[in-house]
């Protein structure tokens, strides 16, 4: 443990504050310490040389501590209150007092999470005019950021082919992994042809004063609808980062939204952002700055996921963040962003729904199970079991067939709103699988089919476990056996996912096929 971690240990008590917290916690970035209150958040920066920023003297932590409060109380002026010097009491860190600091610490006010837009999205929260707001308030920030020649500087073209030209070369590990040769492939073509093709533009938007001091990292977990609009968080450590277009900085937020599945709200921030800036020319750049934003996602997450310090669990979860944004990547690369509709099928037990919940929480698909529709459509509650004999009652054909036509309905008006599905059945008959490729050929989404398998001893132990706890799923041993004896090929190209294999490999296997 070095000297920042002891020091951030002993600040672990209500003495150490002026205000004595009445609760603490710690929590850190592969940069910072943060301590949360009730009241503040403060920041405190690891001692850390990471090549694009340098971290290791006190100096230059206090300086961009500094930096840090200074730059980001453009976007959110009453959050990022001071900047404190945490000096020694009675032999013990005290946060604050008038002693010689030790170290220093960005004192904010602690926002409410729940009101994070990253969360309102996953919860369903976030409102057409949330983004509306949001949006105002990034144009209104990027017309007034500063531009100076030298700021102007990073918008040149060696300086774009520059940022674009690391990321691929600092990705080529991940090729055959989490990121196919053909998909890395067409991005990096198109990002070279885009810069090419449009040089003139991007020459004129650097004489124009479209090259702005930037927020750089604006996600919808930096972005608080609270007391207004709250943007947070933005880069101060390397001007290299935030010196860009101001194109650059809003196509974070609209692929981020893309990542979280909601590309309508997407939609909504680019009409609304450029109705306030009137820089129509600069939505000609959206896929290209979706492209590039990412590719970065991709490839920090792949960091991540190699990293031995993170836990497995963590390690796992941004392998599949990875993958998938470096397939969004590939859709901006290659005309531009569409849904896709995923069934997930296979006999019960074989872990359909668990595989289709993990490829759900890690994309923002919209996850829907035949299981819980056919319990809805015959009013009976989601977590009572109902027996019945395999083709009677509502497992009858007639039964079935109004399910999976509401299944594919329900899909069919997502994708129509631009969200991905996740389907969720048996898909025991080809024509099920037939409907649902032809309602996303109809939406104009994305088709992947993955098959789920399991050895009989696999599935009898399942299906037994299974009936001693509540859900929506009926099926138990016979009901396997009849449905595996009557299950039709899947024709089409699929992916498999095997229940013997652990569920992080066998969702890292699903996203290589289905992302790749």
């Amino acid at each position: 443990m070095d000297g920042t971690a002891r020091l951030v240990r002993a600040l672990l008590t209500p003495e150490a504050f002026p205000e004595r917290p009445t609760e603490l916690e710690l929590r850190q970035t592969h940069i910072s310490y943060l301590i949360f209150t009730p009241e503040f958040v403060y920041k405190i920066k690891k001692h850390v040389d990471f090549g694009f920023l340098d971290f290791t003297t006190l100096e230059r932590r206090r300086f961009f501590c500094d930096e840090e409060a200074r730059l980001n109380r453009r976007l959110a002026p009453d959050t990022y209150l001071d900047v404190i010097g945490i000096t020694e009491r009675h032999g013990s860190p005290f946060m604050g007092g008038d002693g010689e600091p030790v170290e220093y610490a960005v004192k904010m006010r602690r926002l409410q999470e729940k009101k994070m837009l990253g969360r309102m999205l996953d919860e369903g929260e976030a409102t057409v005019e949330d983004i509306r707001r949001v949006a105002a308030a990034a144009a209104a920030f990027h017309l007034k950021a500063d531009s100076t020649p030298y700021i102007s500087r990073f918008g040149s073209l060696e300086s774009i082919r520059k940022n674009t030209e690391e990321n691929f070369e600092q990705t080529t590990a991940f090729v055959g992994k989490g990121l196919s040769a053909a998909l890395y492939g067409r991005i990096r073509e198109f990002t070279e042809g885009f810069i090419s093709g449009n040089s003139p533009m991007l020459e004129r938007r650097v004489r124009e004063g479209f090259i702005r001091d930037c927020h750089g990292d604006m996600h919808s977990e930096h972005v608080f609808v609270e007391d207004g609009i709250q943007i947070i968080d933005c880069i101060e450590f390397n001007e290299r980062f935030r010196y860009s277009d101001v194109i650059a900085d809003i196509a974070f937020l609209s692929m981020d939204l893309d990542f979280h599945n909601r590309h309508g709200l997407g939609r909504t921030l680019d009409s609304a952002y450029f109705e306030k800036t009137g820089d129509y020319e600069g939505r000609r750049l959206m896929d290209f700055y979706r492209c590039y934003r990412a590719y970065v996602r991709g490839k920090v997450e792949g960091f991540k996921s190699l990293e031995p310090e993170v836990d497995d669990g963590e390690r796992d979860s941004a392998f599949l963040r990875s993958a998938y944004h470096f397939y969004l990547s590939g859709l901006y690369a290659s005309g531009g962003f569409g849904p896709m509709l995923i069934a997930v099928a296979g006999p019960s037990g074989t872990g359909k729904s668990t595989l289709a919940a993990e490829i759900s929480k890690h994309t923002g698909f919209v996850h829907l199970s035949s299981d819980r529709i056919r319990k809805e459509l015959a009013g009976l509650p989601m977590d009572e079991r109902w027996p019945e004999p395999f083709g009677f009652g509502i497992y009858s054909e007639g039964f079935t067939e109004r399910t999976y036509g509401e299944l594919i309905r329900r899909g069919a008006r997502f994708l129509s709103e631009g969200r991905s599905v996740v389907l969720d059945a048996t898909f025991g008959r080809r024509a099920f699988v037939l409907k649902a490729k032809q309602t996303a050929e109809r939406m104009h989404a994305q088709f992947r089919v993955v098959e789920c398998t399991a050895l009989n001893s696999t599935i009898k132990e399942r299906l037994l476990s299974r009936q001693a706890a509540p859900g929506a799923s009926d099926a138990d041993w016979e009901i396997y056996i009849r449905q595996k004896a009557v299950f039709e090929e899947i024709k089409e190209a699929h992916a498999r996912a095997k229940a013997e294999e652990p569920l992080p490999e066998r969702s890292k296997a699903v996203f290589r096929s289905i992302f790749g």
